[in-house]
């Protein structure tokens, strides 16, 4: 029996306010001494708005705080929103990691195969194991999504068990792997759950998400109808989907070529997992140029318009597959918010260029893999949790679950934040004090605080360019040479017509004239008066005040 300071938390570190980086922490224990596991630890992807940013990822200070005290980081499957920071965040963690053979696959071969990735403990568990850590037993419960292996972990502690969905569906033919285990849902049920943390992505459609099986056969469908090359475009984790291209494109007679590693490490990684039995072998990037129009398929990574993935690199003109009129592109995914314009880009070049193009909204060629109300409905059913906290969402998305759960008669219904410490037992649950939390930028090679002074930079930069002006001052207090002018972003001319070069030149060399001697003998007021000059002189021209940047050097 746990002690009477004995408790049981919840502190989601990310995924609760945004699609993405998704990370919950869960511990029990005394105050101070509490032992604790992380659930996932995944990245969102950074948005137009972020120049440089590649990769959003969670701050786990405050695990890394007390990771003397984290059991384990467990994984519930091998998106990248789930799996994507383990790599960067792990020295910081240096715990044991569990996944799944696949999961633990696709992380060996992508993000702990960088240049320079730590040497993870990486140890597999298998879909209905558990596995005891500390206070923690974990369930690993099989449950459809777009990926194969994903599961439900039911969390059993000394106050209850708790249930976390991680990302799922109810779909009796997902095309591969094992569907959702009813059976073992409802026997938690009745086993008793005190608390259920879980996705909603969908929470905002009512009904039921179609199944895979579905979208296989309008796939088939209007592959089989093309007349020209076929491109498909779709997540390179969703071996399921990939695995009915190809198919539908044995069926018509054409052979399958892969634009794009991810899918290529993907298809690599399911097939040493036995999941391609029955499938026609596909075939290198170079062999899309000798095959004839009416037999090849192109599978293509870059369906969110990721400038560096197959698609984008297709529409610019740089890549071996080259589309022509009457081809036929299919979009089988969703757009990820935020994804909307590259996305758009894509399309509307490829129609530019007369090619048929079906997306999501002209055939289902895509079904998500997240459940929609009716499918949440009935997890609730079987499940009877006596708490619920909505997690996986941005915040109209965890309002509306919460709402739903309140509905069908949850007992207690807990909206969390990001950073916020959940006490869910053994005593009524409730809001606790809060834990250092927050967003890391990964930008290059490096992981930045989202507070870092570069990105405001970037802003300043992007939005009014930036002169540069280097110049020779002598100890008397003269400028030595001609002065080096630079500028960047700045357009040619201003509203007067003058190009804008001379108005920064007449700037400069107006302020280094009028300046006294006295003061040309310090550096430092020379290049603030130039600076100040210089910035006023284009805003009263262009209307915008570049980033000016003045060197000057004593000779």
């Amino acid at each position: 029996m746990p002690s009477a300071q004995e408790e049981l938390v919840f502190a989601p570190l990310g995924g609760l306010g945004e699609i993405g980086m998704n990370a919950a922490l869960y511990g029990f224990g005394a105050p101070g001494k509490r032992k604790y596991i992380l659930v996932d630890c995944g990245v969102a992807f950074a948005h137009a708005d972020m120049p440089g940013v590649d990769l959003i990822l969670p701050d786990p200070a405050f695990i890394e705080k007390n990771r003397k005290d984290l059991l384990g980081l467990i994984v519930t499957h091998a998106h990248e929103d789930h799996v994507g920071a383990i790599g960067a965040l792990w020295p910081r963690l240096q715990c044991p990691v569990y996944a799944t053979p696949f999961a633990a696959g696709l992380l060996q071969t992508r993000r702990l195969a960088e240049p320079g990735a730590p040497d993870v403990p990486l140890k597999t568990v298998q879909q209905g194991e558990r596995l005891k850590l500390g206070p923690f037993e974990v369930e690993f419960v099989a449950m459809s999504h777009s990926i194969p292996e994903a599961c439900l972990l039911a969390i059993r502690t000394p106050v209850g068990t708790i249930v976390h969905s991680g990302d799922w569906k109810l779909d009796e033919t997902p095309g591969l792997g094992r569907p959702t285990d009813i059976a073992r849902l409802k026997e938690i049920g009745e086993e008793g759950v005190l608390a259920l943390i879980s996705d909603s992505t969908n929470i905002l459609r009512e009904g039921e998400s179609p199944s895979e099986a579905h979208v296989a056969e309008i796939l088939r469908e209007k592959i089989g109808a093309a007349q020209g090359r076929v491109l498909v475009t779709t997540f390179a984790s969703n071996i399921a989907r990939l695995k009915a291209v190809c198919l539908a494109a044995q069926e018509a007679g054409r052979q399958v070529v892969l634009a794009g590693r991810a899918m290529e490490r993907s298809l690599a990684v399911a097939r040493d997992c036995g999941y391609l039995d029955g499938m026609p072998e596909t075939l290198p990037l170079d062999a899309f140029a000798r095959l004839p129009a009416k037999k090849v398929l192109v599978l293509a990574t870059g369906s969110q318009g990721e400038a560096r993935a197959a698609m984008s690199r297709i529409i610019r003109g740089e890549h071996a597959v080259k589309l022509s009129p009457n081809d036929l592109a299919i979009f089988s995914s969703r757009t990820i918010p935020g994804n909307e314009r590259e996305v758009g880009a894509i399309v509307n070049a490829l129609i530019l260029e007369g090619v048929d193009v079906i997306t999501s909204q002209d055939a289902l060629v895509h079904c998500s893999g997240h459940p929609r109300r009716g499918e949440v409905e009935q997890l609730y059913q079987w499940l009877r949790p006596r708490i619920a906290i909505p997690a996986h969402g941005e915040a109209l998305h965890l309002r509306v679950h919460a709402a739903f759960a309140r509905q069908i008669g949850v007992k207690h219904v807990l909206t969390a934040r990001n950073g916020d410490m959940i006490a869910l037992g053994p005593d009524e649950p409730g809001h606790l004090p809060g834990i250092a939390h927050g967003k890391l930028y990964r930008d290059g090679e490096v992981i930045l605080s989202e507070a870092d002074e570069c990105f405001r930079q970037r802003h300043r930069l992007a939005a009014a360019g930036i002169v540069s002006i280097a110049f020779a001052l002598s100890a008397k207090g003269d400028v030595v040479g001609t002065p080096d002018v630079v500028s960047f972003g700045l357009p040619q001319k201003g509203v007067d017509g003058r190009p804008l070069d001379e108005v920064i030149d007449r700037a400069l060399f107006d302020t280094l004239d009028s300046l006294p001697k006295a003061k040309k003998r310090d550096p430092d007021v020379t290049c603030n008066a130039v600076e100040k000059s210089v910035r006023a002189a284009v805003s009263a021209v262009w209307g915008k005040k570049p980033h000016v940047h003045v060197l000057a050097i004593e000779v």
